[in-house]
């Protein structure tokens, strides 16, 4: 409603502009511009131009520019435009008469204190509240690579990117307008109501970043920039954080102004250096300009700097007005500059919400979010775009319009086709191979892995040569796929081969309703041939590293069977966090026994272990049948959404995550050899404890209701690991050997905690911290019974190079000691997402 207003005021409103500069003609970009008693403002660009429309009457403007002496000047509208600048002088501050005596406290001290008392009634003074912000997101790039990931960035590159040969240009632009509505104590919705990006029909930054310095733990955009928060400095426990300076006063409306400068007291901890200004008598923030550093924990980002400036909308309410956040990266050639401007308006003070207005759904975008025209633009945005602004959009977005016109499409499908080139040793062996036919509506892609990374040795197969593809169908517009994916494989020892493949189905539902909207995905796969398989379905030991632990040290860990085999499973998700599986699965199961005695190194004397898990069973199994019906159910509550006109995007919730997995071996059905049922339950979250770290956990129980027929096979496994590659954290047992407590047990429990301190501690260590090396310690356990039992404890330091983690873990295996050793894996700012790719997704198809 408050939009709708503001556009019907536009209608018959004067418009007020100008430029901002200082004393010696310099523009001051970012200044705030408003009308004296009101929420009504707006902000200079970068060029200090600012423009306001209002309707006809008597008005007070007041400039403010942190730094600079506020100006107010009065205006009287009526129907023509009016023209008016103004030139802000540099802050005078005036310091008190203050006896300090030596070894003294400065003033700041207890100014400072005086805030920190009055943070709490001003953290979030209003019981809700509704307003507009207006964000422009630019980026610009000052120097660019000749190459990128290892990829040539051509100059038809570059032209397509925004930016001159040099690499100089803006490379992302985008505006937006979110309705931000709140209540207390912590319900809050964002309604995107309009976005544009340059050059696309993306819907720009829409995110207001509110960033209250009145909460004690000050939160930056995302948790990658610095995991543990940021310090506010007029946090509870702020003045064991910073040091304070009083750098003078000044006055503003018969208002004392007092300015402090604020420094940290250490590097290595997540604090901000710069000015903050609290008002004298009310101690408040009255606007402030810090800056974060990669010295103090910053993340991704080299340097992160932030002005606000708050204005009063009632006599003793303040809000933010504007808020600017500058950040700079320099990293692998790439140096870009960019900012985040946010302009707060049209503040309502007791909304009235609809009944159940606030749900699940924390972002909602408007279904014609991106559809605005340019007349709505201009009529809405309250700071004038620079001449190189509209100059991109006016490129980027003609240039769009040309690239999605039908003909150019078809012309664009042929170039690609042909570009694909030919298949050449590389992609056969190497890179892979894969071709698209480039259909906007019905796409098919055809990919083929390469050869060499699916080459495998172990002692049953010898070496394995193995091959895989995939056909994948889409059909854009109702939302569905089909996907083929053939494989086989050939032992060169035993000389089996083994071929199978998977069908799958994949579809989206969205629903429109009253409310919103309701969107679920489903799978059907069905999958069936001959193929090998590991004992422990979640695959505790990659090929690689078995290969690599059999030809070098005489270690072959991996243990495997041959079956045919046919399953069909069916998966549905579900928007509220809900998600449900089920799955039938036959195996007609052959045991393999080694074939070959070759390895590279290790001690010839020593023996390669059977082919079967010896701490289970004596010899190999039998041959035997097995039908196994498996139902997986998986629920968060409260989970939290992103609302997109096309789909859903969940962002967590503040409870666990709850599990429930259930298997049963059907006995006598297609000559069924087993009969047991086996359940289990688990729960596992991450919980942020900000300054102290991020703690991780996972619990579960289970156990078997029935074990009258169960092969080695449908054990309970555990994740265990005897490598020194680092299987799953918070999910296996680092130094357990492989099948060692397996078990059929009536009833059996796991736990695993990790906790990540982030920089605590670390950063009192020289050394360490100027690499940013964080410390982890945590513990894996398992309970069957006093014989069948295994616990881990372990400590390491993780973010290595940004990629690696290293531990050092202990054991107790069944009431004793076990190994110690070092586990080395992908953990850190860039290396958990390595780790969770690179990770063998463990289930085979139906179990």
């Amino acid at each position: 409603m408050a939009t709708l207003l503001l556009l019907s005021q536009t209608v018959r409103a004067v418009k007020i502009s100008g430029t901002i500069t200082d004393d010696k003609g310099n523009v001051l970009a970012y200044a705030s511009i408003f009308v004296k008693g009101s929420s009504l403002g707006t902000t200079s660009n970068n060029r200090g131009r600012y423009f306001l429309d209002l309707p006809a009457g008597n008005y007070t403007l007041v400039c403010q520019y942190v730094g600079y002496a506020r100006q107010e000047k009065m205006v009287t509208l009526r129907a023509e435009s009016v023209s008016l600048d103004f030139q802000l002088s540099i802050q005078q501050t005036v310091l008190k008469e203050v006896v300090v005596k030596p070894g003294g406290e400065d003033p700041a001290y207890e100014i400072i204190r005086h805030a920190i008392k009055k943070r709490k009634s001003y953290e979030n003074p209003l019981d809700s509240f509704m307003c507009d912000a207006y964000i422009k997101t630019l980026i610009r790039s000052r120097t660019l690579p000749s190459k990128i990931l290892g990829k040539t960035f051509s100059d038809e590159d570059r032209k397509d990117l925004g930016v001159d040969s040099e690499g100089k240009g803006i490379i992302y632009l985008s505006e937006s307008l979110t309705r931000i509505s709140f209540k207390k104590p912590d319900k809050v919705k964002l309604e995107v109501i309009s976005g544009r990006e340059s050059g696309s029909n993306g819907y720009g930054f829409n995110f207001p970043t509110f960033i209250n310095f009145y909460n004690n733990n000050v939160n930056i955009f995302i948790t990658q920039l610095s995991p543990r928060g940021y310090v506010s400095p007029i946090a509870d426990g702020a003045l064991n954080y910073y040091k304070y300076k009083f750098l003078g006063s000044f006055f503003e409306d018969g208002r004392e102004i007092n300015q402090i400068r604020v420094i940290p007291k250490r590097r290595f901890e997540p604090l901000f250096s710069g000015t903050i200004n609290i008002t004298e008598g009310d101690w408040r923030i009255h606007s402030l300009d810090l800056m974060l550093t990669k010295d103090y924990q910053l993340e991704i980002v080299d340097t992160l700097s932030i002005k606000q400036i708050q204005v009063p909308i009632l006599p003793n309410l303040w809000r933010t007005q504007n808020q600017v956040v500058n950040f700079s990266f320099n990293k692998f050639g790439i140096d870009v500059t960019g900012n985040f401007l946010n302009v707060y308006s049209n503040y309502e003070l007791s909304p009235q919400f609809r009944k159940k207005y606030f749900n699940n759904v924390i972002v909602h975008y408007d279904t014609a979010v991106n559809k605005k025209s340019l007349q709505y633009w201009d009529s809405l945005r309250p700071v004038p775009l620079e001449p190189e602004e509209l100059e991109n959009f006016q490129v980027k977005d003609s240039i769009f319009k040309a690239h999605n016109d039908p003909a150019y499409l078809q012309r664009e499908a042929d170039s690609l086709r042909k570009k694909q080139g030919k298949i050449t040793a590389l992609n056969i062996f190497i890179n892979g191979i894969k071709r698209s036919n480039y259909d906007p509506e019905h796409p098919l892609t055809i990919t083929v892995q390469p050869l060499l990374p699916m080459l495998e040795y172990n002692t049953v197969e010898g070496v394995v040569i193995g091959a895989e593809a995939s056909f994948l169908k889409e059909y854009k517009k109702t939302d569905k796929s089909i996907e083929f994916t053939p494989h086989v494989r050939y032992g060169f020892s035993n000389t089996h081969l083994n071929a199978w493949a998977t069908l799958t189905f994949r579809t989206r539902k969205l629903i429109q309703e009253m409310d919103g909207e309701t969107s679920s995905r489903s799978t059907w796969t069905l999958a069936g041939g001959k193929r090998v398989s590991q004992f422990n379905p979640e695959n505790p030991i990659s090929p690689g590293m078995n290969a690599f632990y059999t030809l070098f040290f005489r270690d072959n860990y991996m243990k495997i069977y041959e079956n045919y085999f046919g399953s069909i499973q069916y998966r549905k998700r579900f928007d509220n966090g809900f998600r449900v599986s089920a799955s039938l699965l036959y195996e007609d199961r052959l045991p393999l026994n080694n074939t070959t005695n070759y390895s590279l190194f290790g001690n010839k004397d020593k023996a390669f272990t059977p082919n079967y898990p010896t701490a289970l069973i004596s010899e190999n199994f039998s041959p035997n049948q097995a039908l196994i019906a498996g139902f997986d159910l998986q629920f968060k509550p409260g989970q939290r959404y992103i609302e997109f006109p096309d789909n859903k995007l969940s962002i967590g919730s503040k409870y666990p995550t709850l599990a429930l997995s259930f298997r049963m071996g059907i006995p006598d059905v297609v000559g069924s050899d087993v009969n047991y049922e086996n359940w289990q339950f688990s729960f596992w979250d991450d919980i942020n404890f900000k300054l102290k770290g991020l703690f991780k956990y996972r619990f579960g129980i289970g156990g078997f209701l029935n074990d009258k027929s169960v092969y080695v096979m449908d054990y309970q496994q555990f994740y265990g690991n005897q490598t020194f590659y680092a299987s799953p954290y918070v999910n296996s047992f680092q130094m357990d050997p492989y099948y060692q407590n397996s078990t059929t047990a009536p009833l059996y429990g796991v736990g695993h905690i990790e906790h990540h301190f982030n920089g605590m501690l670390t950063n009192k260590l020289p050394g360490i911290r100027n690499l940013q090396w964080n410390l982890v310690v945590g513990s894996n356990a398992l309970y069957v019974n006093n014989t069948n039992n295994y616990v881990d404890i372990f400590a390491g330091l993780e973010n290595i190079f940004k990629l690696f983690r290293v531990d050092v873990v202990g054991s107790w295996i069944n009431g004793k000691p076990g190994p110690v050793g070092v586990r080395v894996g992908f953990d850190g700012l860039f290396g958990n997402a390595i780790g969770n790719a690179l990770r063998n997704p463990g289930a085979r198809p139906g179990r």
